[in-house]
């Protein structure tokens, strides 16, 4: 495998992670793909330039660099199912529209699926490990925030439209409350979006495996509605117009937790 993910380390105890954002393929899973999922439509598109400010604030940033479609970063490795009803695996087998996402024997083999797992997924999970690991000995906490994005409406996996911000605490697992709360306030207060707390999407493995707040690490995933941000179909282009006023929001989101961390721990 050649670069399978980007890292940067900041300054302060923050991780962003960017799970879903990568856009390469492997031979095999190209080469499978139905003909409506080769624009790889389900990507978090654009999340490392809707975020490019946390490096100016000190956090540290993890993103993939493959496709969710060749490895879901944020399933557990048993591909043990999150979520009761429609959704998708380890290795996704559908779109979101829950289309077959491969044509009929097409399907990566499973000798390359273990690769997958130890190339990919494997790394991605070390880099955040060993980074919360860092960040809790430096400063005797650490938090991270998981960074997502999805088209407003999938009417296979909810219904209607879905907020603009989907924050996900596994309902109130994974962080502290008051951070939660706090967070629900700098949303509430953003006129002109609209939010939901472990709504529809209550935080995937990510949040769910590494949010320990008895342990100080407190994780917290947000499902940003690309309407927010971006043309929601081809060729899912980024539009500055929409995304500057939500950049200020999820900037507010990242000092609010910053400032948390600070008050709780006493930076």
């Amino acid at each position: 495998m050649d670069k399978v993910l980007s890292f940067h380390q900041g300054r302060l105890p923050l991780l962003i992670s960017m799970p879903h954002a990568g856009l390469k393929l492997t031979d095999a899973v190209r080469d499978g793909l139905v003909e409506p999922a080769r624009s790889l439509p389900d990507t978090d598109w654009h999340i490392p330039r809707l975020y490019d400010f946390a490096r100016e604030l000190g956090a540290s940033v993890v993103a993939a660099e493959y496709s969710r479609f060749v490895i879901d970063l944020n399933r557990p490795d048993d591909d043990k199912p999150l979520y009761v009803g429609a959704t998708t695996g380890l290795y996704p087998a559908t779109l979101f529209d829950g289309e077959p996402l491969f044509r009929e024997g097409k399907v990566a083999s499973a000798a390359e699926r273990a690769t997958y797992l130890e190339r990919i997924w494997r790394p991605y999970h070390d880099t955040i490990r060993g980074e919360l690991e860092r960040l809790r000995a430096e400063f005797g906490y650490a938090l991270l925030w998981d960074a997502h994005s999805i088209r407003s409406h999938i009417p296979h996996l909810f219904d209607g439209k879905l907020p603009d911000f989907n924050l996900g605490t596994f309902n109130g697992a994974s962080c502290d409350p008051e951070l939660a709360e706090r967070l629900q306030g700098v949303c509430a207060e953003a006129e002109g979006y609209s939010h939901v707390l472990n709504g529809r999407f209550k935080g995937g493995h990510i949040t769910r495996h590494y949010g320990d707040p008895a342990s100080h690490v407190h994780a917290v995933q947000l499902e940003l509605a690309q309407s927010t941000y971006m043309d929601e179909v081809e060729p899912f282009a980024y539009r500055q117009d929409l995304a500057q006023p939500t950049q200020a929001v999820l900037r507010k989101l990242l000092q609010a937790l910053i400032a948390w961390g600070d008050e709780r721990y006493g930076r």
